[in-house]
């Protein structure tokens, strides 16, 4: 193995002596130790200090802190100040005198937590402006190194205007102010927005007493919203609301403005106190009413668009700006009117007569159904009176039933021409909304657009035979339908019916009859106008007793007639008898006029008994009738 040799710059020096301290330097050995340790700083572990960059490399920063050795701390931890370079103040803190590589091992960021607090606090006392480093997004803003703490930089607080990409601002150093500060937290918020709103705020000032109302102005769109569009006028902010933005509809700002679009407005208003100005687009073209065709006319057809829709009618829109109502009952002959969604939708195409125009006014009216004929301009030739049709029945009301023959032709069919002989309360018991019904056309009033029309007339009048069929005083076999305070209502057949009053319903044993009881009833009422038949039970048991009375008065009437003749006859020959003769025969007269009187009132007591009966049952009711009416 070939043997290494040691090489020396001064072969000639006396190493020995030099360990030895043997007069190799003119001061001792110690004192030149302490001179040189002066010229070295003393530092100590946990100690802030200040150095001066040496060095700056890809990954690590040298900082000379005036000790033997340099210290090394890494790059990143100075990525809140991109702009560091050679010769800059730093303040590092001392972790350890040597590291394992026998360096001195030093730390920025613990130096700077360590004082950032302070600095912090000192920063919000003195508006003074400081450097941060965005590290990164969070909800509702930024995240800031300032100091080594982590501070909140809000939305809102990155820029005067609106931001609408949060990520190109990370990993950027920005200036900002300390504008709020949580003590029991140590929560900081900072902005960058303050640090030009001073600026912008002398701009607008400039801006805002240069102002002048109808000054077309150029801007940028800053915002949108759905009631307007931000424009930025250089400093200054304006508001062009959504109705200023178009002659015509517009249903957001979108579908005209876009965002950053530079625009031409013109100022309408504004108010130098609020820093407010409105401003409008529309206005710098002429209004569309004023371009309007001057041959356009009453009676002309136009198409449109429909733009709004609503339950009464729709807009539409026959020119950008220039619109006209197609009011619901302009847009079918019918009468009946419906919601105008019925008939339409918002960007339909439609063709309309203009019924209306007000170019001064800016307002016109429109219509459909005009472009079609009128269905009661010929209705004497196409439903003369006595044409027979179907009709769908439209509606009720308690006095009739409405049809509709056609579209536009509509008829009122009264509740007394619907039957002959039902008794109809309401339209509703005898047919239902929305079918078929067959009428006869009665009666025609084209100038109020009515038709009267008739369901039974299709039918003969059945009175005429009801009237042979049902005399008066003739008797007839029926069965109570139903029963009211007032009367009974008396079927006398299916087709026919009959009303018995309550003191003609009296039973012959002095009861009332209820619902579904058959009696006798006599006719005692016809009215073939009316369509009325009043009965009576009560006068089919109470005409035979007092024809029964009648006839035994009439007897009576004849013996007693008899009688006087007898009598007179016997008075006449008094003069020629006796005495005894007389006696006699006033003897006999007084016993035949007994046996008589006998006879006549054996044979009248039960009549006469159940007679009263009747009448006194009868009484009561009219008695309670009577109490009723005058109740």
């Amino acid at each position: 193995m070939e043997e290494v040799k040691n090489t020396v710059t001064n072969e000639q020096f006396d190493w020995n002596a030099f360990e030895q301290d043997l007069g190799v330097y003119d001061q001792p050995k110690e004192q030149i130790a302490a001179a040189y340790d002066k010229t070295l700083s003393n530092v100590n572990v946990g100690e802030v200090v200040e150095g001066t960059v040496t060095g700056i490399t890809k990954r690590e920063v040298l900082v000379n802190v005036g000790y033997k050795s340099e210290g090394v701390i890494s790059n990143s931890e100075f990525r809140y100040n991109p702009d560091l370079k050679v010769g800059d103040k730093v303040e590092v803190y001392v972790e350890s005198a040597e590291d394992k590589n026998g360096q001195l091992a030093l730390s920025h960021k613990k130096a700077r937590q360590l004082k950032s607090w302070d600095r912090v606090n000192e920063a919000l006392e003195n508006d003074e402006i400081i450097k941060g480093y965005i590290k990164c997004r969070t909800k509702g803003g930024m995240i800031v190194d300032v100091f080594g703490i982590e501070a909140f930089l809000p939305g809102s607080q990155i820029d005067v205007k609106p931001i609408r990409d949060y990520d190109i601002y990370v990993d950027k150093t920005m200036e900002f102010k300390v504008v709020k500060i949580n003590q029991e937290f140590r929560n900081v918020v900072v902005s960058h927005k303050a640090l030009i709103e001073a600026e912008l705020e002398a701009q607008k000032q400039v801006i805002m007493s240069k102002l002048e109302k109808g000054q077309i102005l150029e801007g940028t769109v800053k915002n949108i919203t759905s009631y307007g569009v931000f424009v930025d006028l250089g400093g200054v902010d304006g508001l062009i609301h959504i109705t200023d933005l178009s002659w015509g509809r517009v249903n957001h700002p979108e579908e005209v403005v876009a965002l950053d679009q530079k625009i031409q407005v013109v100022i309408l208003d504004f108010d130098e106190q609020k820093k407010r100005i409105a401003l409008g687009l529309k206005q710098l073209t002429p209004h569309p009413w004023e371009a309007l065709d001057a041959n356009l006319k009453v009676g002309d057809k136009v198409k449109g668009k429909v733009v709004v829709m609503a339950d009464y009618g729709a807009f539409v829109e026959i020119a950008p700006g220039v619109e006209g109502l197609i009011h619901v009952s302009e847009m079918s002959w019918s009468q009946h009117l419906r919601s105008a969604q019925d008939f339409m939708k918002v960007g339909d195409e439609v063709e309309a007569v203009i019924l209306t125009l007000d170019r001064e006014e800016r307002k016109m009216s429109l219509g459909i159904k005009q472009l079609t004929p009128d269905p009661w301009e010929n209705i004497e030739t196409k439903y003369p009176v006595g044409t027979k049709c179907t009709a769908k029945v439209r509606n009720f009301t308690n006095f009739g039933v409405f049809v509709e023959i056609e579209e536009g032709i509509d008829g009122l069919i009264h509740i007394s021409d619907l039957s002959w002989t039902k008794k109809v309360k309401h339209p509703g018991e005898f047919t239902q909304v929305g079918a078929d019904i067959e009428v006869i056309v009665l009666e025609i009033d084209k100038e109020n657009r009515r038709l009267s029309l008739g369901h039974k007339q299709l039918e003969e009048n059945p009175w005429n035979e009801f009237e042979a069929q049902y005399p008066l005083d003739s008797v007839h076999e029926a069965a109570i339908t139903e029963v009211t305070d007032k009367g009974a209502v008396v079927a006398l057949s299916d087709s026919v019916e009959g009303f018995c009053p309550t003191r003609q319903l009296v039973k012959e044993d002095g009861s009332m009859p209820k619902a579904g009881d058959k009696l006798a009833f006599k006719v005692i009422e016809f009215s073939k106008a009316t369509k009325r038949i009043t009965l009576s039970h009560l006068r089919t048991y109470d005409d035979a007793r007092k024809e029964a009375e009648k006839a035994e008065k009439a007897e009576k009437r004849a013996a007693a007639d008899a009688t006087k003749s007898t009598v007179k006859k016997i008075n006449a020959s008094v003069e020629k008898t006796t005495l005894g003769d007389v006696t006699g025969l006033a003897a006999l007269k007084s016993a035949m006029e007994a046996a008589e009187a006998k006879s006549a009132k054996k044979a009248a007591a039960p009549k006469a008994e159940k007679t009263e009966k009747t009448e006194k049952v009868a009484e009561k009711v009219e008695k309670k009738e009577t109490t009723k009416d005058e109740e």
